[in-house]
């Protein structure tokens, strides 16, 4: 972002808020405050975007699960086959002998991607699903 695009504003915070904000961005590896605030602000303009359901919105779900057990890699096609989200792609690795991991990036309505998160977590099989939710707004 140009310099001229930005505007310096000051807030005042207690000590205990500016201390464990100062330990988040030491942890998160952040190089100064504003870096971190202007993240947290997109985190939580991007979760308004996702409760308002009015618009297409992008999703990360990162599945691991066993490909051996039985009909679970045809019940995951069918199921992204099967809803009113597009599945813009699929990154399948295998990590171990029973175990996948894959991450699936999809686009569409926030209740429709959320649904399809549900469903495919709630697989037999799948032992974790974590779903990034994306706004498509840059700011």
């Amino acid at each position: 972002m140009p310099a001229s695009d930005t505007t310096r504003f000051s807030v005042s915070l207690p000590a205990g808020l500016l201390s464990e904000l100062d330990r988040r961005m030491t942890r998160r590896g952040y190089d100064s405050r504003s870096e971190l605030i202007r993240d947290l602000i997109r985190e939580k303009l991007a979760e308004e975007h996702w409760q308002k359901d009015d618009e297409e919105l992008l999703g990360v779900l990162t599945i691991t699960y066993d490909h051996h057990q039985r009909g679970l890699a045809q019940k995951l096609i069918d199921l992204q086959h099967d809803r009113h989200v597009n599945i813009l792609c699929t990154t399948h690795v295998h990590i171990e002998h029973d175990r996948c991991v894959e991450a699936i990036i999809i686009r569409g309505r926030a209740a429709g991607i959320e649904r399809l998160s549900l469903e495919i977590g709630g697989l037999r099989g799948v032992r974790l699903a974590h779903l990034t939710r994306i706004s498509r707004v840059e700011l």
